[in-house]
């Protein structure tokens, strides 16, 4: 009889545990089906081999693990950002991601109008919503750090920079690259251009070229681009005229193997990653959320496209400046401060 009732006793546990384990495992998948992830991508598209790309990417890694599907929208003009929101939340979306700070002004005004969904935007940190988290990232400080690579590479004590659209955050890679330039060379000359004052200047390979031909015309040897789907126009000016450019936001050493001397990477894809995981756990939390150095939000981009162009003293020399910063021996300078540069 005592070994009936044990054997009973074990059974019943067994049960009960596995009909918890049942319970769980159900919730899991009735959670992750109920969640509907979408983003909105900004002027460029998807595949502009930089900053929306970046956020692509990210949302690609989420996609392949989780298999939870991303509902995306390309913006074309300025009036579908918060058009394609709502569109979205009519759709059922549970979290949607807006990139770029272009589209403040529409998630802010959609997260009021919805409460119970979850927003979330790149590039904006000023925004005050209980359902919205936004990332900054110190673009200054990778930028310093690419300008170091800049100013060690070159041939000529001249180096370059062009910008997409003429707005403060660009003036901050802008800063950030010329400190770290300094730094190295402190006698340096520096050219400097944005390509334009509207959105358009995301999208103007043509421009970005033309403004690349310029500078390499007047002595620069590496020109670093901070100027989105622009910067593709860079990057073969460089390569056509033998000179070195720098990428930015995704890693562009592919772009043009052997002249592109390093990217200043910029982690969006890791901002759209966390964004669309930590709701898929049940874990999404609003505020901002700084990504510097320290937080792995900015870097340098070192690989087979690029690793015969980086010679020891320019390892030496950037490992040096990264150490720097991390340390706070170094406080790259942040235009965003007070819209100065004073390098």
């Amino acid at each position: 009889m005592i070994k009936k009732i044990n054997i009973l006793s074990i059974a019943t546990t067994l049960v009960v545990s596995c009909m918890a384990m049942f319970s769980v495992i159900t919730a899991a998948i009735a959670g992750s089906h109920s969640m509907k992830p979408a983003v909105i991508y900004d002027m460029g598209g998807k595949f502009d081999k930089s900053f929306n790309e970046g956020v692509w990417n990210g949302v690609k890694k989420f996609t392949e693990e989780t298999g939870i599907e991303v509902m995306e929208f390309e913006v074309t003009n300025e009036t579908q950002r918060e058009q394609a929101m709502r569109r979205m939340v009519e759709r059922g979306a549970t979290i949607v991601l807006g990139v770029g700070f272009a589209q403040a002004d529409a998630i802010a005004a959609v997260a009021a109008d919805n409460p119970d969904v979850q927003f979330s935007i790149i590039d904006v940190s000023w925004l005050d919503s209980p359902n919205l988290r936004q990332y900054a990232f110190k673009e200054h400080e990778g930028s310093y750090l690419v300008g170091v690579a800049a100013a060690t590479a070159s041939q000529t004590n001249k180096v370059g920079f062009v910008g997409g659209m003429d707005i403060p955050l660009i003036s901050r890679f802008a800063c950030g690259y010329v400190g770290g330039v300094k730094s190295v060379a402190a006698n340096a000359e520096i050219f400097q251009n944005m390509t334009g004052s509207t959105p358009s200047a995301w999208n103007d390979p043509a421009k970005g070229a033309e403004l690349t031909r310029s500078q390499i015309d007047r002595g620069a040897d590496v020109v670093y681009h901070a100027a989105g789907g622009t910067g593709i126009g860079v990057i073969q000016a460089a390569a056509d005229a033998g000179k070195l450019a720098i990428g930015v936001d995704s890693n562009q050493n592919g772009l043009a193997p052997g002249s592109v001397l390093t990217s200043m990477l910029k982690r969006v894809d890791v901002a759209a990653y966390n964004t669309f995981m930590d709701s898929s756990k049940g874990q999404f939390t609003s505020g901002v959320q700084v990504l510097g150095l320290a937080e792995g939000g900015v870097d340098w981009a070192l690989d087979e496209n690029n690793e015969s162009l980086i010679t020891a003293d320019i390892k030496k020399a950037v490992a040096s400046a990264r150490d720097a910063i991390l340390s706070g021996d170094v406080s790259v300078h942040d235009y965003l401060a007070d819209n100065n540069c004073p390098y």
